[in-house]
Formats: structure tokens, sequence, C-alpha cells
């Protein structure tokens, strides 16, 4: 049986799904890529991507059973997911981290010029930002990773923010002025990792996919989603968050501010595995208590 596994077209997402297509051809599947075109890539490139624009095309397809199973940056799926669908493996994570990139290179966050342009397409981002460097003008940017490289040569921009884990998947670490710590940019939940999604009925190919699901991204990832649903947000909300996991240690960053920069507040935790969403729970109402979260 071939395995047919949707993906989005742009390059990045291709460069992910066969990152999950030659874990399952290692395991001896025979894997063929379906590209589909969502709503997100669709977009007036000016527009803001809503709630699951990247996910929802390629859902519907695996739900009408055109596709058999959908890998998705793990940062995309909506918390509300199809109760007909489940996330059977998170089989890598690559640097959760944001990341500086300028027009002229060799900058940091610290050393761009007063009221320097700089664009993203994310509330987080930007509200991270000016709760660092006020006078910066932050602009919506939209578009793939390329596009927005593109647009911000052509004089868009002086700097633009994107996810690390895009930038070196695509190999294009020399672009990278600085890596954000998270207590600096808290990254999205989830970012980084990849999600394999599939019928929750189809049994076979649950286990299939679970074969290269990895227990600690799973814990990590699940956690950090926690801390966002707790505040009531969606993968647009100025919140973001990073756990880390080792044997039964968890660590976990959560951090929420407004899109203006104001109100920022991180905090971290630490505690045991059999913890994490008891800690991520506690942690995404202590932001909504403090922090307004516009």
């Amino acid at each position: 049986m071939t395995i047919r596994l949707g993906t989005r077209g742009s390059k990045l997402a291709l460069v992910q799904s066969g990152l999950v297509a030659e874990r399952l051809r290692s395991a001896g599947h025979d894997v063929e890529l379906v590209p589909i075109v969502t709503e997100g890539d669709v977009r007036p490139i000016d527009m803001s991507p809503g709630e699951g624009v990247f996910v929802a095309a390629i859902a519907r397809a695996l739900v009408s059973e055109e596709i058999d199973l959908a890998v998705h940056s793990a940062k995309d799926v909506p918390l509300e997911e199809d109760p007909g669908l489940t996330i059977a493996a998170y089989p890598v994570r690559a640097d959760p981290r944001d990341v500086l990139i300028t027009r002229r290179g060799g900058a940091s966050l610290e050393s761009l010029p007063p009221g320097a342009i700089v664009g993203t397409d994310s509330p987080r981002r930007a509200g991270f930002l000016l709760a660092a460097r006020p006078d910066l003008r932050v602009i919506p940017l939209h578009g793939n990773v390329e596009t927005r490289l593109r647009r911000m040569d052509e004089g868009a921009a002086d700097a633009i923010v994107l996810a690390a884990a895009g930038i070196d998947r695509l190999g294009r670490q020399a672009r990278i002025d600085e890596r954000f710590e998270p207590d600096v940019v808290a990254p999205a939940p989830g970012q980084g990792a990849l999600a394999v999604q599939v019928r929750r009925a189809d049994l076979t190919l649950v286990e299939l996919v679970s074969a290269i699901d990895d227990d600690d991204v799973r814990l990590a990832v699940e956690a950090e989603r926690e801390v966002l649903k707790a505040t009531g947000g969606t993968c647009r909300a100025p919140v973001g968050a990073h756990a880390t996991v080792s044997g039964d240690e968890l660590l976990l960053l959560a951090g929420g501010v407004n899109s203006d920069g104001s109100g920022k507040l991180v905090e971290r935790l630490r505690g045991r595995r059999g913890e994490a969403m008891e800690l991520a729970t506690g942690l995404g109402r202590r932001l909504l208590a403090e922090v307004a979260l516009r």
C-alpha cells in the first residue's frame, strides 16, 4: 500500500513533509507526497492569516480520504482539532526559537538603529519585540519564508523575524543575525515541531505512524499548547511557551505580552513530567490574570 501524505506546496512544507516521509520509508513503507493548496497559500499577500488557515484544507482532504496522513507545523494546528482526526506523531523538533534577519546583516535586536522597520505577521513577535525595543516600527509582513526574505531585501523592511526551524530546514542559516532566547521572544507553542495527523478511526495507520512519535517532543508540545489553551487564546494570541523534557524533569517557560509591547510577563517552572499539564494550566491562567493579551 502507498501512503498518501498531504502537504502544503511551499518549499518549506515540502522539506518538512519529506523529513516525515523519509522516517516512514526507513521503516519500510511506500510514501507519496500529495501537495494541497490551503487558504493561507492563496490569501492576498497583505492579509493577516487566521486560525488554522494552513491546516484546514489538508485536514478536510484527510477526512474525505483523499489522503492518508498530513504533516503540519505543530504551531499551526488549531487547539480545537476535528474529533475524527488525531495527531499520531510528533516525530521531530528543530530549534523552537525565533530569529532576527536584517537586510544588511551583522545586526542584533540591540544594535538596530532607532525607528528601524521590522516586519512580522505575528502579534506575539510584535509584542515581544516592542517590549524590548519600544522605538521600533513593527509592520505587517506576510507570505512564506522566501517571500518575506525577498520583500525585506527589496526594501519593505530593515529586518524581519521568523522561526529558526524554517530557516534552518531551508539551509538559509547564513542569513540569521540573532537567535532570540525564549525570555526575550517567547516561541509560539509547538514551534519547530512537526505534527503528523491521521484519521482517528484508521487504527492501522495510527499504529504505523505512532512508531515514529517522540515521547519527549510530544510532552513538550502538548504542555506548550496547554499554556495557550488555558489563556483562552488561539495560535494568533500574543502568548509564547517553551518546554524541555529530560528524563523525568520538565522545564517550562511561558510568556505573555500585549501586541503593543506592554504588560510583558515571562515565568519559568521546573517539575516532573507527570505534572506537565497541571503546571502548564497554572502558567496559562497566570498569564491570563496578569496580562491583558490584547
